[in-house]
């Protein structure tokens, strides 16, 4: 019997669920969604860790793809040192960092501002770098009563359920990334924000080739790498060639069944891992303030 490519991609999502650890040596860890994310109970991120519990934390980002904590009292110093365990730490190449804590981005957005929010499109972080970020952890300072959750996507999910066809075709394919979109002179952030130092410029027009299918560096797996904020074309290709096939990529990799939805509370946590998901900050509290602190974890070049 020809089984659909329906059943097909059910099937995929269930066993990646069930091969999903929960059990780790130094803490539990619970699934939120049967495609990714995992919450993280017994460990307070604040103190020291010891290279077990390192070690136990990076794998369950490989096998959860993101992991949260909640109730962390993390002041900036304690957030960096967290997250230089798992890598050196990148600035942002548009947004200044804190006062004294360059490598930590304030997140913020204001109860009476209106229009667009940092991040509310599906991306992966800084894409336009030629070594793209490894990961990021971002710290709940103030969240609204509702709404300004998090959504991830799953991007080995994305790849491992397309078409044979349509894999054979990406693999051999490259994209042109530029942060011009969101940071060029004529930028969607050239707008001011009240309270977070984004500045637009012609370096934001350089432009990098990444594969549209990446290699995971440390669990070898297939990812999609494309996505809407920074991704310009495919090379060899013009913009309008590219266009409908990234649209569909773009509305492919964010489906419903490939992600999870994080509901953020004073003091909770994302570590999210870049190499292989896609993030997307809800814009639906209008009125009420939400500030985030965010650092991000250096990464290497994609294959």
């Amino acid at each position: 019997m020809v089984q659909s490519s329906t059943q097909t991609t059910d099937q995929s999502r269930t066993s990646w669920s069930f091969n999903r650890r929960t059990q780790y040596t130094n803490f539990e860890a619970h699934l939120v969604s049967g495609a990714l994310g995992a919450e993280i109970s017994g460990v307070d991120i604040s103190k020291p860790l010891s290279e077990e519990v390192v070690a136990d934390l990076r794998q369950a980002l490989l096998d959860h793809l993101v992991i949260f904590f909640r109730d962390q009292k993390l002041e900036p110093a304690q957030q960096i040192a967290f997250s230089r365990q798992f890598g050196e730490l990148d600035e942002h190449d548009f947004v200044k960092g804190m006062e004294g804590y360059p490598e930590l981005i304030r997140l913020v957005r204001e109860a009476d501002e209106e229009g667009m929010n940092f991040g509310g499109v599906w991306h992966s972080d800084v894409t336009h770098m030629e070594q793209p970020a490894l990961g990021s952890v971002l710290y709940a300072v103030d969240v609204p009563p509702f709404g300004g959750d998090t959504l991830f996507a799953n991007q080995y999910l994305a790849y491992e359920t397309l078409s044979p066809g349509m894999k054979k075709m990406l693999d051999g394919l490259t994209a042109v990334h530029s942060a011009e979109g969101p940071f060029g002179p004529q930028g969607r952030s050239k707008s001011n924000w009240k309270n977070m130092q984004v500045e637009t410029s012609d370096k934001a027009l350089i432009e990098v080739e990444h594969p549209v299918v990446r290699t995971h560096p440390e669990t070898g797996r297939k990812g999609l790498f494309v996505n809407g904020t920074f991704t310009l074309r495919f090379k060899g290709w013009t913009g309008a060639e590219s266009e409908p096939l990234l649209k569909f990529l773009f509305s492919h990799a964010s489906q419903e069944a490939f992600t999870c939805r994080f509901r953020w509370q004073r003091g909770s946590v994302a570590f999210w891992d870049n190499r292989s998901v896609m993030h997307f900050a809800l814009n639906d509290y209008n009125g009420y303030r939400r500030e985030m602190l965010r650092s991000t974890i250096a990464g290497d070049r994609p294959y």
